[in-house]
């Protein structure tokens, strides 16, 4: 397959939730994208390794979460021994050069951006959306991710994955309320 429009979601999925899936497919809907991979990281830098529950139990709670046709759970990390989101990119692009890559964030993640490695780097690459999260939308556009690449916003959500990075949009709409802190912190979760 050639040409696919692929968004890209990383993250520790620690654990993987609905909001994770009412993202996805937002993003399949709105960036008119082919399917959605979600990459789980085997251990976030920024993350501390306690709390964390065991790599393969948070890939098969995805993978039970995204039981979707176009949504596809990856252990690539895993497999590059990638440990920044900047080096899967670049090495996913390498793979698959005719391929769209999208990234995807919440607002929650623009807002802490800068301290990524590289992250400046993922702007280069990829597209990458935005989805708005409950109380972060006004705190992200206003942040330093946001106002360096301010000249770059797309407006329609729908042609950012035909856009040559950098590119970037902010995807409103009817948000979900999970939160994996929150579910850690129920006690519903437990590494």
């Amino acid at each position: 397959m050639t040409g696919l429009r692929v968004g890209l979601l990383g993250g520790s999925f620690n654990p993987a939730h609905a909001g994770h899936l009412h993202l996805s497919l937002a993003a399949l809907a709105a960036l008119r994208l082919d399917r959605v991979v979600w990459l789980v990281s085997p251990q976030n830098p920024l993350k501390p390794p306690a709390g964390m529950a065991p790599f393969e139990r948070r890939l098969a709670e995805a993978r039970a979460i995204a039981a979707h046709p176009r949504i596809e759970v990856s252990d690539i990390e895993r497999h590059l021994g990638t440990r920044y989101s900047v080096d899967t990119i670049e090495a996913l692009c390498r793979r698959r050069p005719a391929w769209r890559y999208v990234w995807l964030i919440g607002a929650d993640i623009l807002a802490e951006l800068p301290r990524w490695h590289r992250w400046q780097h993922i702007f280069e690459l990829v597209p990458v959306a935005i989805f708005d999260r409950p109380t972060y939308a006004r705190i992200a556009l206003a942040g330093p991710a946001a106002r360096r690449f301010g000249r770059y916003r797309v407006r329609h959500p729908a042609a950012l994955a035909a856009r040559r990075p950098p590119a970037w949009c902010f995807v409103r709409g009817p948000t979900h309320p999970a939160s994996a802190t929150e579910i850690r912190r129920r006690g519903t979760w437990a590494a």
